[in-house]
């Protein structure tokens, strides 16, 4: 863990953040300024800074979840699709490994690298999405 880096801090729970879920290995929660509500960030608990750092024997695990938060986002939310995307270094507001997932609909707005960042107009309405995506994610994982 390095001490000075937010993503542990929440990692750790020393940090609060609305967290979708939580495992031995990883942790995914909202974006607190998201693209569109359900963005979610899913970080390894153990500091990498970039996928390039990220041991081999972990890249199956980490992306094994990816994979359900990606089906989770899209089902709560009733999204047509997500996008999926990492930033090694350049653009990476916070330097440790992370992997966005946002949720999209046709005709959103969003165009190439413009990322138009919001915020959620409540602590209630994160929440909620929040836990839409998470009984989502729950019941994924529950079938495979």
């Amino acid at each position: 863990m390095a001490t000075d880096c937010l993503f542990c801090q929440i990692a750790s729970g020393e940090q609060p953040a609305a967290i979708v879920f939580a495992d031995e290995h990883s942790v995914a929660f909202l974006d607190h300024r998201p693209l569109f509500p359900g963005h979610c960030l899913i970080i390894p608990r153990t500091h990498y800074v970039t996928l390039a750092d990220l041991p081999a024997a972990r890249i199956e695990d980490l992306f094994g979840q990816v994979r359900l938060l990606g089906m989770a986002v899209e089902q709560a939310l009733d999204a047509d699709g997500s996008f999926v995307a990492i930033n090694n270094r350049v653009s990476q507001s916070v330097a440790h490994l992370h992997v966005h997932i946002v949720p999209r609909r046709r005709k959103d707005g969003l165009r190439g690298f413009f990322w138009p960042r919001t915020r959620y107009s409540s602590e209630a309405e994160a929440e909620a999405i929040r836990d839409k995506v998470r009984k989502a994610f729950d019941s994924l994982k529950s079938s495979t």
